[in-house]
C-alpha cells in the first residue's frame, strides 16, 4: 500500500467521524491515514465489544468494521449495533464466499469490501454511503404514494403513518421504488441506480430486498407489495394500495 494521496480530500464531508474497527494494526493504521487525508475524523478500536461501546459513546457517522475480530466477530458486532442504531456500516471481509457476504448484509451492513482492497476504493465507498445517509445531495420534497411517505431530506420513511426503522441502503431502495411504482427493475438496474455501482455482487440487491420485505410486508414469504417479476427482477406494486 502506497502513501495516502492528499487529492482524496473532499470538503463536503470534512469532519465527519468514522470509527475503524480492525485488530490488524497495519491495516487499521493505513485505512485510518487515508480517511484522515480525505478530511474525516477517525477513531480506532480493535475488537467487537469495543466497537459496540464506541458506537454508543461517540456516535460516529459511519463504521468501517472488520469481519474477523477477537471477542465477538464483525458479523455479531454488526448485528448488535444494528439492533439499536442505524449508523452506516461498511464490512471488511477476507472471506470471499457469497454466503459470507450475504451473512454480513443480513446482519445489517450497508456495504462490504473484500480484502485485499485499495484504501482509495474504501475512501470512495465511505463517501458514497455517507452522502446518502446524510442527504448531502439537493433536498427533495416528501413523497406520499400508496401506504408510504418518504422524506428524502430528513431520511424518514413511514408506512401507514408508522415509522420504518431502515438502514441507509434499505431507505435508498425503498425511496427509489416508491418514486418508480409499478415498474419492474432487474437486479443490475437496482445495483446501478440505487447503489451507484456499475458492477458488483447481485446478491447485495437480493439480500436488501429480503430485509426490506421483512419490514413492509404482512407476510414476507408471500409478498404483495415488493413482488418478484420472474425472469426480470422486482417491482413495487402500489396500484392496489393507492389511497
Amino acid at each position: 500500500m502506497s502513501e495516502p494521496a492528499r487529492s482524496l480530500a473532499n470538503n463536503d464531508l470534512t469532519d465527519r467521524r468514522v470509527l475503524v474497527v480492525d485488530d490488524d494494526p497495519t491495516v487499521s493504521e493505513v485505512v485510518s491515514e487515508y480517511l484522515r487525508s480525505a478530511g474525516f475524523i477517525v477513531d480506532r478500536v480493535s475488537d467487537g465489544f469495543a466497537a459496540i461501546d464506541a458506537e454508543a459513546r461517540i456516535s460516529p457517522d459511519l463504521i468501517v468494521l472488520d469481519r474477523m475480530l477477537p471477542g465477538i466477530d464483525g458479523i455479531e458486532a454488526c448485528r448488535r449495533i444494528r439492533s439499536s442504531s442505524s449508523t452506516p456500516i461498511i464490512l471488511l471481509t477476507a472471506l470471499g464466499s457469497e454466503d459470507d457476504r450475504i451473512r454480513g448484509l443480513e446482519a445489517g451492513a450497508d456495504d462490504y469490501i473484500t480484502k485485499p482492497f485499495s484504501p482509495r476504493e474504501l475512501v470512495l465507498r465511505v463517501r458514497s454511503v455517507l452522502r446518502r445517509s446524510l442527504a448531502e445531495l439537493a433536498p427533495e420534497s416528501a413523497l406520499d404514494r400508496g401506504p408510504f411517505r418518504i422524506d428524502p431530506a430528513a431520511r424518514v420513511a413511514m408506512m401507514n403513518s408508522v415509522l420504518l426503522n431502515l438502514t441507509v441502503r434499505e431507505f435508498d431502495l425503498l425511496a427509489f421504488l416508491v418514486k418508480h411504482p409499478d415498474q419492474a427493475f432487474s437486479r443490475e438496474d437496482l445495483l446501478s441506480r440505487v447503489w451507484g455501482w456499475t458492477h458488483g455482487d447481485l446478491s447485495t440487491v437480493t439480500v436488501h430486498v429480503r430485509r426490506l420485505r421483512e419490514k413492509i410486508e404482512p407476510d414476507p414469504t408471500h409478498p404483495v407489495l415488493l413482488t418478484t417479476v420472474w425472469g426480470i427482477g422486482y417491482r413495487l406494486d402500489l396500484k392496489e394500495h393507492t389511497k
